[in-house]
C-alpha cells in the first residue's frame, strides 16, 4: 500500500486531539481537507480508523492498533530527517582544498589556521598530493578547490593568485654559482633535475630551454618540487623552480639565482570544477586566501 506521510500525520493528529478541527489547525489545512485525507487512508486500508459522532471522535480497535505503529514510524522518520539535516548543515560548512606538498606546507597550512581564527565553525580539509592528482580530484568533484600551477583545462575554473618568476637553484658548494641572476643560455651543458614532462611547470621550462638553444643532460625526473629541491642539495644536479619554492630552500645548503633573458613567470592558481556548486563559504575563503598569499609572498621576498 502506498501511504503518504501527510495521510499518516493527519491520522496521528486526529487520534491525539480527538477533534477534526483542532487536528486540521495543527496540520494547517481545513477540516474538510483533513476529512478527505482520513477517508483516502481508510479506503486504502480497507477498514475504519475512527468512530465519529457529533460530540466525540474516538479510535476504532483497528485504529488503536495502527496508532502505535504510525506514531513510532513518524517519530523515527522525524528523528532521521533532523539528524540528516544536521549532517547536511555541517557538510555545507566545510571545504576541501588540494595542493602539492610544498604549497601545502608553506602556504595552505598557515592560511587555513589564520582563516579558522575568523571562522571557527568552517571546517577546511587539506589534501596534499601531486598537481595531477589534485586536478583529477577537482575534476571528479572529490575536492572543492585546488591550489597550484595548473594548465588550462576544459571544465575547470582557474583564478590566478600569484605571479612567480622561475629561479635556478644550485648546491652551495661553488662560489662561482653565487650570483644574483643567471641567463637561460648559461645553463648549457648543466645536469638538470627535471619534473616529469606532464607537469605544467616542466612544460614551460622545457619550452624556454629549447628556445634558448640549451643542450642539457638530465639527472633525474621527479614528481614533486620538494624532492627536486632535496636532490639539488644532495648535489645531484641543478633545478629550475618557481620562486614560491624559495621558503623551502632557505634551510637547505642551496644557492638561488634569478633566471633572466627572459624572465619567465608561473601563475599560482586556485581551481574549481565549473560544474560543481561550491558552498557559500568558498567565496569568503577564496578572497581571504588571495590576500593571504599576497602577504605571504611579501614576507617570503617574492614581491
Amino acid at each position: 500500500m502506498d501511504f503518504t506521510s501527510r495521510q499518516l500525520r493527519a491520522f496521528l493528529l486526529v487520534a491525539q486531539h480527538r477533534n477534526f478541527s483542532r487536528a486540521a489547525q495543527a496540520l494547517f489545512i481545513t477540516p474538510s481537507g483533513l476529512s478527505v485525507l482520513i477517508r483516502e487512508l481508510e479506503t486504502q486500508l480497507g477498514f475504519r480508523l475512527f468512530d465519529r459522532t457529533t460530540r466525540h471522535v474516538g479510535l476504532t480497535a483497528s485504529g488503536n492498533e495502527l496508532f502505535a505503529v504510525v506514531r513510532k514510524s513518524l517519530e523515527e522518520l522525524d528523528a532521521a530527517t533532523a539528524r540528516i539535516g544536521r549532517s547536511a548543515s555541517r557538510a555545507s560548512q566545510s571545504l576541501t582544498l588540494g595542493a602539492p606538498p610544498l604549497i601545502s606546507a608553506n602556504i595552505a597550512t598557515q592560511a587555513i589556521k589564520e582563516f579558522r581564527a575568523h571562522r571557527p565553525n568552517l571546517r577546511i580539509q587539506l589534501f596534499d598530493a601531486s598537481l595531477t592528482t589534485v586536478l583529477e580530484m577537482v575534476e571528479a568533484g572529490k575536492l572543492d578547490m585546488g591550489l597550484g600551477t595548473f594548465a588550462l583545462t576544459p571544465g575547470i575554473r582557474r583564478t590566478p593568485f600569484l605571479r612567480s618568476p622561475l629561479i635556478v637553484i644550485h648546491p652551495d658548494k661553488d662560489p662561482a654559482f653565487r650570483r644574483a641572476s643567471i641567463t637561460w643560455s648559461a645553463l648549457k651543458g648543466e645536469k638538470l633535475i627535471l619534473l616529469y614532462p606532464h607537469s605544467p611547470i616542466q612544460k614551460v621550462i622545457t619550452k624556454h630551454l629549447e628556445q634558448a638553444g640549451v643542450a642539457w643532460s638530465q639527472s633525474a625526473s621527479i614528481n614533486l618540487l620538494d624532492t627536486q629541491i632535496a636532490m639539488v642539495e644532495a648535489d645531484e644536479g641543478i633545478a629550475i623552480i618557481p620562486s614560491f619554492g624559495i621558503p623551502a630552500c632557505r634551510n637547505r645548503k642551496i644557492v638561488m639565482s634569478r633566471l633572466i633573458n627572459p624572465v619567465v613567470e608561473m601563475n599560482l592558481h586556485l581551481i574549481s570544477n565549473r560544474g560543481k556548486k561550491l558552498p557559500p563559504e568558498a567565496e569568503e575563503f577564496t578572497s581571504f586566501l588571495k590576500s593571504y598569499i599576497a602577504r605571504w609572498a611579501g614576507r617570503a621576498g617574492l614581491l
